[in-house]
C-alpha cells in the first residue's frame, strides 16, 4: 500500500513559491480606508527573533481592520528565519545606510525602502527580540542599560512637521500601557532613546533611522528573548495595540490576548495548497515526514499558503515546509500524470450521503463509505478492503484504519485518493472526531 499526501479547504493569503521566490517577502494591505492612517508593521528583519515575526503574521491572519489601514511586511528576512539566523548574509539591520549591489540583500532592502517612502505610509514599527531586559539603570546582569529586550526604542524625541512626530510621548504612552497588561512585574517596558543623530553610528544604519531620515515616525519595538515565542508575541501585540489606538487605526481579533489564546491561534488552520488546489495539505499536528507525495513534473511547482509564515523550498529528496523557523514537514514526492476531469466523490458519512468537491475535509462522527464511480478507482490510505479487493461500497470506521497512515500524529485524518487509470485524479480527506474508536493497529 502507498502513503500518499492530501489535502484540505480554504486558502487565506496566497504566497507563490517555485515559478516565483519562495523566500522573497510578502506585503500585506489590511483595511479599506483611503482616508484614514496606515501603519507599517514589519517582522523578520532579523531571522532569530521569532517572537517579532510570529507577532507581524498574527496581524495578517488574525486582525480584522475596521477603520484605518495596515501594511505588514511579515517575513523580511525569510531566509534567515527557516534557518533562525540573525543574518543569513549580516545583520539587514545594518544595511539601511548604504548597500553594495551585490549584497545578497540588496533587492529586498530596496523593496522595503521604497514601501516605507510611500505617501500612504504614516508610521513604521520594526519588531524584534532583544537579549535581557533593558533598565535605564543597572539592577543586575540581567536588567541594566546594555540589554534590549522589553522597550520601545526611538532614535529622537521629535519629528516637528509630522502629525505623530512626539515619538517619546507615543513611545511612552505604548509602555505604560503595556506596563498594565505584565506577566509578573519583572517583565517591565521602559523607553530607550538611542538619540541616534548624535553620533550611534549602528543605529544610522537601521531600517527605523532611514523611516526618520524620510521624514516618516519609526518605532522599534523590543520583547525579551528569555520568554518563549507566544510570551514574546504577547508582549508584541500588547505593545503594537496601543500604537493603533493611538493613531486611530481599530480592530477587532479573534483570540484573546493572552500567551496560550496566541499560541492555539498561532498554530491553527495551517494549510498548503497544490496544483491550483486538486492537492491541499492541513498541517495543524502534521507528521513529520510524508512520502510519496503526487506531484507532476511537468506542472509549474506552486502554492498557496493560509499564513503568510508558511513556506515550500526545495530539499535534497523532495521539499521542505517552514512555518517560520519550525520545519513543520518534509515531503518525499511520487511523480503522476494529473487528471482533471473529477470534481466531486459521492460518500456516504454517518449513513447520508454527500458529493464532496476534490481537496475539502469531511467530518465524521462514526464511519464513511466511498461510493463507486464508474471509471475511477479510489485508495482509503491506511485501510485495506476484505480479499484486498476495491475499497469502495464499504463502511469504514476508525477502527478499521492503520493510525501510522494517518495525515496527524492524532490518527484522525485519512486520505482518499482517486485515480482515472494511472493518472491522479485528486483527494479529499476525512477527520474523524475525538470520539470516534481509536485505531488499533
Amino acid at each position: 500500500m502507498r502513503l500518499l499526501l492530501s489535502i484540505i479547504l480554504v486558502v487565506m493569503t496566497a504566497v507563490s513559491a517555485f515559478a516565483q521566490n519562495p523566500l522573497a517577502f510578502s506585503l500585506h494591505k489590511l483595511g479599506n480606508d483611503p482616508k484614514g492612517p496606515t501603519i507599517l508593521v514589519v517582522g523578520g528583519i532579523q531571522g532569530d527573533e521569532p517572537g517579532g515575526f510570529s507577532a507581524a503574521g498574527m496581524l495578517v491572519s488574525h486582525y480584522n481592520i475596521t477603520k484605518g489601514n495596515i501594511w505588514v511586511v511579515p517575513n523580511l528576512n525569510f531566509l534567515s528565519i527557516i534557518k533562525s539566523s540573525r543574518g543569513s548574509y549580516g545583520d539587514m539591520n545594518r544595511k539601511f545606510a548604504s548597500l553594495d549591489k551585490n549584497d545578497p540583500d540588496y533587492e529586498s532592502v530596496q523593496r522595503i525602502k521604497e514601501i516605507i517612502r510611500n505617501d500612504q505610509v504614516d508610521m513604521v514599527l520594526n519588531l524584534h527580540d532583544g537579549s535581557g531586559f533593558f533598565n535605564p539603570k543597572y539592577i543586575d546582569k540581567l536588567h541594566n542599560p546594555r540589554y534590549w529586550g522589553q522597550c520601545v526604542i526611538i532614535d529622537q524625541k521629535m519629528i516637528a512637521s509630522h502629525k505623530f512626530g512626539d515619538l517619546n510621548r507615543m513611545a511612552s504612552i505604548a509602555v505604560k500601557k503595556a506596563n498594565t497588561e505584565l506577566l509578573k512585574p519583572s517583565d517591565k517596558f521602559h523607553l530607550k532613546n538611542t538619540r541616534t543623530r548624535e553620533g550611534d553610528h549602528e543605529m544610522e544604519k537601521s531600517l527605523t533611522y532611514y523611516a526618520i531620515t524620510h521624514g516618516k515616525p519609526a518605532f522599534g519595538i523590543e520583547a525579551s528573548k528569555s520568554f518563549m515565542t507566544p510570551t514574546r508575541t504577547y508582549y508584541h501585540l500588547s505593545v503594537l495595540e496601543s500604537f493603533l489606538k493611538q493613531v486611530g487605526v481599530e480592530f477587532t481579533r479573534d483570540f484573546k490576548l493572552d500567551p496560550r489564546s496566541i499560541k492555539q491561534a498561532m498554530f491553527s488552520r495551517v494549510k498548503l495548497a497544490l496544483y491550483g488546489g486538486k492537492l491541499q495539505l492541513e498541517l495543524d499536528n502534521v507528521r513529520k515526514y510524508l512520502n510519496y507525495v503526487p506531484m507532476n513534473k511537468n506542472l509549474a511547482t506552486e502554492f498557496e499558503a493560509s499564513k503568510p509564515l508558511l513556506t515550500m523550498v526545495d530539499a535534497p529528496n523532495g521539499y521542505k515546509v517552514y512555518y517560520g523557523n519550525r520545519n513543520l514537514t518534509n515531503l518525499s514526492p511520487q511523480f503522476f500524470e494529473f487528471d482533471d476531469s473529477l470534481s466531486l466523490l459521492h460518500l456516504t458519512v454517518d449513513g447520508k450521503k454527500q458529493e464532496v468537491p476534490v481537496g475539502t475535509i469531511v467530518e465524521v462522527d462514526s464511519h464513511f463509505r466511498v461510493n463507486s464511480l464508474k471509471g475511477y478507482r479510489f485508495n482509503i490510505i491506511g485501510y485495506v478492503a476484505p480479499n484486498k479487493g476495491p475499497e469502495v461500497d464499504v463502511t469504514v470506521r476508525k477502527r478499521d484504519l492503520v493510525k501510522r497512515f494517518s495525515l496527524d500524529k492524532g490518527g484522525r485524518v485519512y486520505r482518499i485518493e482517486a485515480y482515472r487509470g494511472e493518472k491522479f485524479s485528486g483527494m479529499v480527506l476525512v477527520r474523524f472526531s475525538k470520539n470516534s474508536a481509536v485505531a488499533v493497529r
